[in-house]
């Protein structure tokens, strides 16, 4: 069952105002995945709400996925010029940076489209940052307005074999567009 509570705590002394905010995104295994995505996609986006330090909204997305869905790896890639840098991430550690069109998270950069891997060893050039990950998703977010650019990419790894569907592809897209939304 989803736990939320929202405390706030008001000190007086010089009107200071403090909100402490306690988010649990640990969701009942009772639910299909498309409907624990979508209860997830919810929590999430009032999570981010008004919030626009791409860290912070990164550090916490990696770590609601994680909690919510249990995969092995979570976390983002960021542009910066031409390679992908290593940003918020809940998991093993990571390599720190990635090539465009080099591995699964640079090719889906270089394609900008998610790219869904059911065996990681089977996928040419692939970058093993963990020997223990056995299948992929990486999804590029895009930055808003008319000519819209890839500006980080979400990276999903499991320890089992063909893990993702097209169920996530379609509900981590929306999150992407989410990210996109709260973010550039």
């Amino acid at each position: 069952e989803t736990i939320c509570a929202l405390f706030c705590v008001i000190l007086t002394s010089d009107l200071y105002l403090t909100l402490i905010m306690e988010q649990s995104f640990a969701l009942s295994s009772e639910l299909t995945k498309a409907e624990r995505y979508g209860e997830f996609l919810r929590q999430f986006e009032a999570l981010v709400e008004g919030i626009d330090d791409e860290i912070s909204v990164m550090a916490n997305a990696s770590a609601a996925l994680r909690e919510a869905f249990g995969f092995f790896w979570v976390g983002f890639y960021r542009v910066k010029g031409n390679e992908l840098v290593l940003g918020p991430f809940q998991g093993s550690v990571a390599c720190y940076r990635i090539k465009h069109g080099r591995g699964v998270c640079g090719t889906a950069w270089a394609q900008g489209q998610t790219v869904v891997v059911p065996d990681v060893e089977q996928f040419p050039g692939h970058i093993a940052c963990s020997s223990l990950s056995r299948s992929e998703i990486v999804v590029p977010i895009f930055s808003a307005g008319e000519n819209p650019e890839v500006r980080s990419v979400l990276d999903i790894d499991s320890e089992h074999y063909a893990t993702f569907d097209d169920t996530d592809r379609c509900y981590l897209e929306e999150l992407a567009a989410i990210l996109s939304r709260t973010l550039y």
